[in-house]
């Protein structure tokens, strides 16, 4: 064949090769130039910033401010239309995409009920679906909250399963969470999923948070150091402060009688307001808090103390563009609060016996997330902050006949100063990978940063907490939905805390089967540690036998760690006019190095304790949960938990007595129920039951009814309590009145117990945290 002939077949094989690309570039490009739009309601209007999404071929957008959606550049095909929205039903459907065509589809989404299946964040540090977690998060929203007749999130916790709330001091009347039967300091309390919860903002902090500030609550009870850092071992609690969500107002003032003795009164106000385009809003809150003194056993002396309570805060939203949402917050809170001898003519340092305190606490944080690689990815920053200044008396006046010491009581009363200062900063990166080994999967890779800063001082007592701590934590965490059945979490964090030489390393794995749509078989591992620092419970300063009780670390204390193991069964049975489920969990905690107070003797001013390394200890138990939901008319929520928590070998509490190797202040059985009934929209009562068993108390000499040292079984509390509630909608001006009244503690189940006069055990303290409450109230909301 001649060259010139040669040269013309490639020159028409390269014309007809690119002829054959260009028509089959065209033909790829005409099938996937298919468009679906259209617009989504819920049923409070537009479905604002909804996720609409097609999974089988990978695209997604975000619904704007009106409900608008639309996905160009679409394949020719049948496929299924998802759709997301918080608060509603996901929503699937059918559609048909043709090429060169606009496919136009509206959507109306059903409301979901949030007993069966809430949008969660806590357990992955992404959202989900409860049932999609493969972490249990339980969930309590505000209206729950308001349901129960709550003032405070101390309150709001005991309607949980697997918490307890307890008050540990008979003067000054601090709380402390336990989940799963381990103590406060082995849980970790988050504000908007940042932790600024210090040691000593835990001694008040949980009565100090108001209720009409809380959206919801989310609890996930066992190992999360893996993702939260430091003392996540028993849980951790997740404080979801009110964003804006629609323009309305809302004040409420309630009245309490506490036993016939003192009142206890409540004013509260929330304020919203969002744009007309939804894309930015700000809410307002205020409440304020007064009651008086409350004495049990009228020995003069306060088993309440007296509190004047007053927050207020602000939430602000911003979404500049489809893909991005700036939340900033931030709260003051200020408390006075004063128990024991009452007498307020009398400053404190006069007084037989006191505890006063002055709390000024600033809080607030700032969270910016940005959505890119078609909402494939998210990448958010935050930083959050606390900071808590507070003056506090403690003290016994010593008995005039005791000159020397009386007069230096006098010259020299044991006032201190505390200051407290918390800042978190850091970043997260998601990315979702729809083709991973078969499945899908979500990759969460963060960085954060922890300071905290406690000076506590009383300079009579020769008392100084001076602690630091700076913690720089990595987390690494991989979410793969293996199958529409099976989905592993698995990750890990390092964590470099200033009090710990080396490295700290807990990795977490929990995997979740679903047989069935209404199934989930969860089993997961985790560690956990807590540094070797002062917590909250460790900077209260308590009277016993007739003086003050402090405790301090020992110079050469180390990290406590822990495994933890879970596994559980969830089913939920929805029905036409009901649905009902049930949940059981199995734990297993093992603590090494466990922390314990070793009772080390006595000085001039009372007993010393250090806090030391002990043997091993294990917390095991089960959980059981039982909901149901009748028609939206009825709903029933119930927990119980049976356990066991012991150390390995016996511990001392009192250094005369032999030890035990049961936990004090834990009972092996303890529960709740809450019944909801709202028959229309305008009646809605309220029935709810908190179950305390039987647990060991040390109890000191010194008080005239008890002059020696001992340890006691408590006896069991039963606490019953009831609302009933009444709208009177005023459609015209848009607004309703409800009123509403009901007996807290209606069997007026209470300690009978308490020690009496100055040299009492302020410690000796449990059961309900309050005698029988009889509540009025009134609250104005727009419609």
């Amino acid at each position: 064949m001649s060259n010139f002939v040669r040269r013309h077949m490639k020159h028409y094989i390269l014309k007809f090769s690119f002829l054959l690309l260009a028509i089959t570039t065209q033909t790829i490009l005409i099938s996937q130039n298919g468009t679906v739009k259209g617009k989504i309601y819920s049923q409070d209007g537009e479905a604002a910033f909804a996720t609409v999404y097609i999974k089988k071929i990978n695209k997604q957008t975000i619904a704007d401010a009106n409900g608008n959606y639309e996905l160009t550049g679409l394949k020719s095909g049948n496929f299924i239309l998802s759709v997301f929205y918080a608060g509603y039903k996901d929503f699937e459907t059918n559609i048909e995409i043709t090429s060169s065509q606009i496919t136009t589809k509206n959507i109306t989404l059903t409301r979901q009920n949030l007993m069966l299946n809430p949008v969660v964040v806590t357990g992955t540090k992404t959202e989900k679906r409860q049932t999609e977690s493969p972490v249990i998060v339980n969930v309590m929203n505000s209206r729950q909250l308001s349901d129960l007749q709550v003032c405070n999130l101390s309150e709001g916790l005991k309607f949980q399963p697997g918490l307890r709330v307890e008050t540990n001091c008979q003067t000054c009347n601090y709380t402390q969470l336990r989940m799963n039967g381990l103590a406060g300091g082995y849980s970790q309390i988050l504000i908007n999923g940042r932790p600024i919860f210090s040691p000593l903002t835990g001694l008040y902090g949980m009565e100090q948070l108001p209720v009409n500030m809380i959206e919801r609550i989310e609890v996930i009870r066992g190992g999360g150091s893996s993702l939260y850092g430091s003392s996540a071992i028993g849980g951790t609690v997740n404080i979801i402060t009110k964003t804006p969500q629609k323009s309305g107002y809302e004040i409420g003032y309630s009245h309490n009688n506490i036993n016939g003795k003192t009142g206890d009164n409540q004013l509260l106000g929330n304020l919203s307001i969002v744009a007309d385009n939804k894309k930015s809003g700000l809410s307002f809150f205020v409440n304020h808090r007064k009651r008086g003194f409350y004495d049990h056993n009228n020995d003069n002396y306060s088993e309440l103390p007296l509190l004047n309570n007053t927050a207020l805060g602000t939430n602000f939203f911003l979404i500049p563009t489809e893909n991005q949402k700036l939340e900033v917050s931030i709260s003051k809170l200020n408390e006075y609060r004063f128990g024991g001898e009452m007498d307020l003519i009398t400053p404190a340092y006069l007084t037989e016996q006191s505890e006063e305190r002055a709390h000024d606490v600033w809080m607030g944080s700032a969270d910016y997330q940005i959505n890119f690689n078609e909402f494939k990815s998210s990448l958010i920053g935050y930083l959050a902050w606390q900071n808590t200044d507070r003056k506090h008396y403690t003290g016994i006046i010593p008995d005039i006949e005791d000159s020397i010491a009386f007069n230096n009581h006098i010259i020299n009363p044991p006032y201190g100063t505390s200051k407290v200062t918390t800042y978190n900063v850091g970043v997260q990166l998601n990315h979702k990978i729809e083709q991973f080994l078969g499945g899908t999967n979500v990759f969460t890779l963060g960085s954060e940063f922890v300071y905290d800063y406690v000076n506590d001082n009383i300079l009579a007592y020769n008392y100084l907490i001076d602690q630091t701590t700076e913690n720089f934590g990595t987390f690494i965490q991989s979410d793969w939905a293996v199958t529409s059945k099976l989905n592993l979490l698995s990750g890990f964090r390092i964590d470099a805390h200033n009090l710990i030489n080396k490295l700290t390393f807990n990795p977490r794995a929990s995997l979740l089967y679903k047989p069935q749509p209404e199934t989930q078989i969860r089993l997961g591992y985790g560690t956990g540690f807590r540094a070797p620092q002062a917590f909250d419970s460790d900077l209260h300063i308590a009277f016993a036998g007739g003086g003050i009780s402090r405790v301090s670390l020992s110079p050469n204390l180390l990290p406590e760690t822990s495994q933890s193991l879970n596994a559980s069964i969830n089913q939920d049975y929805p029905a036409k006019n009901y649905v009902w489920g049930y949940t059981i969990e199995g734990f297993y905690t093992k603590l090494d190095k466990a922390f314990y107070l070793n009772p080390v003797g006595e000085d001039e001013f009372g007993e010393q304790f250090v806090k030391e390394n002990g043997q091993s200890a294990t917390v095991q138990g089960v959980t059981f949960e039982l909901r149901t939901n009748i028609n939206g008319k009825a709903q029933l929520e119930a927990g119980f938990t049976t356990q066991k928590s012991a150390f390995e070998n016996e511990v001392k509490y009192i250094d005369e007595l032999e030890g035990i190797k049961d936990f004090i202040r834990t009972p092996n059985n303890y529960g709740f129920a809450n019944l909801t009934l709202t028959p229309n929209k305008k009646w809605s009562g309220n029935i709810n039951f908190v179950y305390t068993g039987s647990m060991i108390i040390p109890h000191f000499g010194g008080a005239p009814n008890q002059l020696v040292d001992e340890i006691i079984n408590s006896p069991s509390f039963s606490e019953l309590s009831a609302k009933i509630s009444y709208t009177f909608p005023i459609t015209k001006l848009q607004f309703g009145m409800e009123v509403f009244a009901g007996v807290k503690n209606v069997l007026n189940a209470y300690q009978t117990n308490f020690d009496i006069g100055k040299n009492r055990d302020s410690n000796f303290v449990f059961g309900p945290a309050q005698p029988r409450t009889i509540f009025i109230g009134v609250k104005l909301m727009s419609l």
